[in-house]
């Protein structure tokens, strides 16, 4: 097989200012690349879309582009030869590693590639190979600061695949040499021949199969306007892929307005959604704008839409279809630009049938369904759940470690109130803890969790 050195750059190479533009819709992806490449001394331009890559390309001389297996708003196939047509000194790269040979390889190549694993070494999510087919690793990725970036604050990460962890003092280009040979044979391999990508959003935590089938409908519908429906067991993270659908979205940088049916009386949930006028009803002192025109240009989360009483369903169904609203005690319509996400606890099919939901409105909502699982159903996931709320709760207090006994009695629950209640025991374990490092299982206490 070829190996791959690091490349050896002349000085005026090593010193020159390059630019590449990073195009995605998923923010953390863009993020996260560009925290790398910076350390690499690029300058880095971020694109949501198609149509915005190529205004920046227009605007900015550019070494390279790194574009997403996706966009929002242009087929990703046309945009890449329209674009090689138009710039064709621009280097492009797809962000499953993949370079495009008619285009000019830039002598930055393997930087490039260098960052885009490091990015994805961060996030396991869309461009890892799939749970059955990788290991997990041994142990949590170690932290290398460049010298020369430690000022700026830029830190490379490293996980330890390819033999020991790099020196301290070693350089971001003497660290890529480990990295470049299998990130080259995997771009030479035919695409038939590589392993199924994983599309595990960051936010969802698990690599069990039903996590990464919620990732994937998630990823496939985010760039529509098309209303979804999230259905699963309270507690089992509803809302968080509500959210993960709207910052994929094109109105990720709009509003994200969520309001809890279940949770507002319903003399006062129309108010709350559509708005009122002043002196509409008692105690009304002056009018007020509802959730719904709030989230224009952005999206709605209507969670527990199933605890919506039947008379407000009408109105709902009424903004659904022509996407105008009146404000409660006023003859003005209103126009608004939403999109609606729902979701609800209960099979909201059978309630439809059943008459107790409006048949019309759900299979106006119902579009697109997610189901989100419950922890029993991935129960293979939750050394990772455990890990990820110990750190979440190591931002508040000294970090503590669980012990064997402790992770053998949160195995041996049936987590009936989901992820929600495993991060409320880890909680209160933490408090019942104390000054001591390690969380046992005395501390493990599965009293009643109020969800």
């Amino acid at each position: 097989m070829q190996t791959f050195a690091a490349p050896a750059f002349p000085p005026a190479y090593r010193n020159r200012q390059r630019t590449a533009l990073v195009t995605s819709a998923d923010r953390s992806f863009r993020e996260r690349l560009a925290h790398t490449l910076t350390g690499l001394r690029w300058k880095v331009h971020e694109a949501e879309g198609g149509a915005e890559a190529w205004a920046e390309a227009e605007a900015t001389s550019l070494e390279a582009v790194i574009v997403d297996s996706w966009l929002p708003d242009l087929d990703l196939a046309e945009f890449i030869t329209d674009f090689r047509s138009s710039f064709p000194n621009v280097d492009i790269v797809s962000a499953d590693g993949t370079g495009h040979s008619d285009a000019p390889r830039s002598p930055y190549r393997q930087e490039l590639l260098y960052a885009m694993r490091q990015s994805q070494d961060t996030d396991t999510a869309a461009w890892n190979t799939a749970p059955e087919l990788a290991e997990p690793p041994s142990a949590p990725p170690a932290a290398l600061v460049a010298p020369g970036l430690a000022k700026a604050g830029h830190c490379v990460s490293e996980v330890s695949r390819n033999g020991p962890p790099a020196a301290e003092e070693a350089s971001p280009l003497e660290l890529l040499p480990r990295r470049i040979e299998s990130i080259e044979s995997t771009e030479r391999q035919p695409v038939s021949n590589r392993p199924p990508a994983v599309e595990r959003l960051p936010e969802l935590i698990g690599n069990a199969a039903c996590m990464i089938e919620v990732s994937r409908r998630v990823r496939l519908v985010a760039p529509r306007l098309t209303p979804v429906l999230i259905e699963g067991p309270t507690g089992s993270g509803k809302e968080i892929v509500a959210e993960a659908v709207h910052r994929l979205s094109t109105r990720s940088r709009k509003p994200f307005v969520a309001i809890n049916c279940a949770a507002i009386p319903e003399s006062l949930l129309e108010a709350e959604l559509f708005g009122h006028t002043r002196g509409a009803f008692t105690g009304a002192v002056q009018g007020r704008m509802g959730r719904i025109e709030a989230a224009d240009g952005g999206t709605l989360f209507l969670d527990e839409i199933g605890e919506m009483p039947l008379a407000l369903q009408s109105k709902l169904l009424r903004f659904v279809e022509c996407g105008e609203l009146q404000r409660v005690g006023d003859n003005e319509t209103v126009k608004v630009d939403v999109r609606i996400i729902a979701a609800t606890h209960r099979p909201l099919a059978e309630h439809a049938q059943a008459g107790a939901f409006r048949s019309d409105l759900y299979y106006r909502l119902a579009v697109f369904l997610i189901r989100t699982p419950a922890l029993s159903e991935h129960a293979q996931d939750l050394s990772l759940l455990v890990a990820h709320f110990m750190q979440e709760l190591g931002r508040q207090s000294p970090l503590k470690r669980v012990d064997e006994n402790a992770m053998a009695k949160l195995a041996a629950h049936d987590w009936p109130g989901n992820v929600r209640e495993l991060e409320h025991v880890l909680e209160r374990g933490v408090i019942l803890a104390g000054d001591s490092p390690v969380l046992t299982a005395a501390e493990i206490d599965f009293g009643r969790v109020m969800n």
